[in-house]
């Protein structure tokens, strides 16, 4: 598994830089992921890791996008 800072740099280029907006966009999914959504990345890279981390790793994969979120609240 790849390093967390490696991870959350990957994850700021899908929010151009902005880490207001990503720290928003793992907030958002780590809540869904804890009601119980289903988890969009591969479950053995994801051993003993928090919702958190899950939602971060899955911004970064490009699974997760802003539009998604906003969308979700709606």
């Amino acid at each position: 598994m790849k390093r967390l800072e490696e991870i959350t740099a990957k994850a700021l280029k899908v929010t151009g830089g902005d880490r207001y907006k990503l720290s928003l966009m793992v907030a958002k999914r780590a809540n869904k992921l804890h009601e119980g959504e289903e988890i969009l990345i591969d479950r053995n890279l994801i051993k003993g890791m928090k919702h958190a981390d899950i939602a971060l790793l899955e911004i970064a994969e490009g699974k997760i996008s802003l539009d998604g979120i906003i969308e979700a609240d709606k």
